[in-house]
């Protein structure tokens, strides 16, 4: 084959941009991989090969691709930074964390390079690193709101709220038109309550010509802060309008997630498999909807000397997709229940259990804390004969309505309409039945009321179900300082608390859609009291 010369190796990139924008996956491949063959020393189509194959839906040369580019070491701050995020989407910690390390002293990476790395640190639940580079990134210019911002995020996570705020003020002092900054602001402990910055945030819903995502954060932060002073109608106004936005932009149908958990109820359910030998390190999985209080349920165990506390993590998806050889967008789609029947369940548990390996200790036990690892339970129980899975039931309407205020990423995509929440809810908790049945003595069931009102009982039934000691200091969640990235980063730092009057009773003529479709499918709806 003769030898490409640059203006063919222009070309040939550009030919393959077109296919990939034109979906055209294996033509977009070919021209990638034939860039890759005259300059194998260049990472940046490998990086490309990464995003297609992704594309594709092939999950193993995706990956592979990703690592390959890692090895060659990019420098360019453009190629870093794609190559960062993809090793991150892979659950490659380790190799992310060694390509990071070679790029030399952090004084000398430029402040856009830092705030990207720091931001895959922290989706990997590095927090402590993740502020690391951030403070480094402030010190080369400590009024960059995007930096500022960055810097609020991780410190909210890391229990640091007064830092935390003074960071997010000073980044609106400067750039008040930032949405993020709003929304922010509102997470913080006293922050919903502030009559001078209802008025700031309505003055930004003004600006004309505002992305509906920054207008969905601003009406976030603007339902809070009114939540806070008690003006309940205006409070919903806001919330009724984010999430209308929210729901325009995400392509969300109904019909793919009865489609998920139907295949998973129909899935052939093998005897349970025995330990091939001892095992030396035994997961906690901590699952149910989100804002259901997997969070406090985790700093809880978090307290036991027994226990290494890790957050929300994908990593036992990422197994799976290897699996599978499939890359889907959610925890796992209807492909993947396809291809369970083929999959060597025991590789499975040993690659999720060497890639958590690096964030381990001494400790027996960890926890894996992703709610959304209930729709992964029958894969669980094959894959790691020895995990522990805690299943926290919280009240439906608590629940639902927790999930209707908050802000998720795409992840969530059913929590904005009222009834597209309550069908999902209805099909969470027929799946939740349908394991218990499957695997039975498997799955503990912790109540969430229980656990507010006496944390002692039920944390010995817990400690109990894992086989760790029970202690005094399991009873109450300011005993930990672990950081905590995720939506309950700030309540959950407040101790364990029984509300008196549930969040959603003020709005419960606003909720009739949902409690309507809850009681039609069979859910029972406790009283408001």
């Amino acid at each position: 084959m003769p030898k490409l010369t640059d203006s063919d190796l222009k070309q040939l990139w550009a030919r393959a941009e077109a296919h990939a924008n034109a979906q055209q996956w294996d033509q977009a491949i070919g021209c990638f991989t034939r860039f890759a063959e005259a300059r194998p020393d260049d990472p940046r189509p490998f990086v490309q090969l990464s995003y297609v194959e992704s594309l594709a839906g092939r999950y193993r040369p995706a990956r592979d691709y990703a690592v390959q580019a890692s090895r060659l070491r990019p420098r360019d701050a453009e190629t870093v930074k794609e190559l960062v995020a993809r090793l991150r989407t892979f659950n490659e910690a380790e190799a992310f964390k060694r390509y990071f390390a070679g790029l030399g002293p952090l004084s000398r990476l430029p402040i856009p390079l830092l705030l990207a790395c720091a931001a895959q640190f922290s989706y990997l639940n590095l927090q402590g690193e993740a502020i690391r580079l951030l403070d480094e990134a402030k010190r080369g210019d400590p009024e960059y709101p995007a930096t500022l911002l960055a810097r609020g995020q991780v410190l909210l996570y890391l229990g640091r709220f007064e830092e935390a705020r003074a960071d997010i003020d000073r980044c609106l002092k400067r750039a008040p038109e930032l949405a993020q900054g709003w929304w922010l602001l509102a997470q913080l402990p006293g922050s919903d309550g502030a009559t001078r910055h209802v008025e700031q945030v309505r003055a930004q819903l003004q600006r004309p010509n505002r992305p509906e995502l920054e207008r969905v954060l601003l009406q976030m932060a603007l339902h809070r802060m009114l939540d806070g002073l008690g003006d309940y109608e205006a409070a919903w106004q806001a919330l009724e309008a984010a999430c209308a936005a929210r729901r325009r932009s995400l392509n969300y149908k109904p019909d793919e997630s009865r489609a998920l958990f139907a295949g998973l109820m129909a899935m052939p359910l093998a005897a349970p498999q025995p330990l091939a030998s001892p095992v030396d390190r035994t997961p906690i999985f901590i699952v149910g909807m989100h804002r259901s209080g997997t969070t406090l349920l985790e700093q809880l165990l978090a307290a036991s000397p027994e226990v290494r506390a890790v957050g929300e993590l994908y990593d036992f998806t990422s197994a799976m997709r290897y699996g599978t050889d499939h890359h889907c967008k959610g925890v796992i789609d209807t492909t993947i229940v396809a291809r369970a029947g083929a999959v060597d369940f025991p590789e499975v548990g040993r690659r999720y259990l060497e890639g958590m390996a690096w964030r381990l200790g001494e400790e027996p036990f960890f926890t894996d804390k992703l709610p959304s690892n209930f729709l992964n339970i029958g894969f669980i129980c094959k894959a790691l004969p020895q995990a522990k899975i805690l299943h926290m039931v919280r009240d439906p309407m608590e629940t639902c309505f927790s999930n209707l205020r908050e802000l998720f990423s795409e992840a969530n995509p059913y929590s904005y309409d009222q009834r597209e929440l309550a069908d999902y809810f209805i099909q969470y908790r027929r799946l939740m039945a349908h394991w218990q049945r499957a695997f039975p003595g498997r799955i503990l069931d912790v109540d969430y009321a229980r656990l507010t009102e006496d944390p002692a009982a039920v944390m010995r039934e817990v400690a109990a179900f894992c086989g760790i000691e029970f202690i005094d200091a399991m009873t109450d969640t300011r005993s930990s300082t672990r950081a905590v990235a995720t939506a309950s980063a700030v309540q959950v730092r407040d101790g364990v608390r029984k509300r008196a009057v549930p969040k959603w009773v003020p709005y419960a003529r606003h909720l009739q859609p949902l409690r309507e479709a809850l009681q039609a499918g069979g859910i029972e709806i406790g009283s408001a009291d």
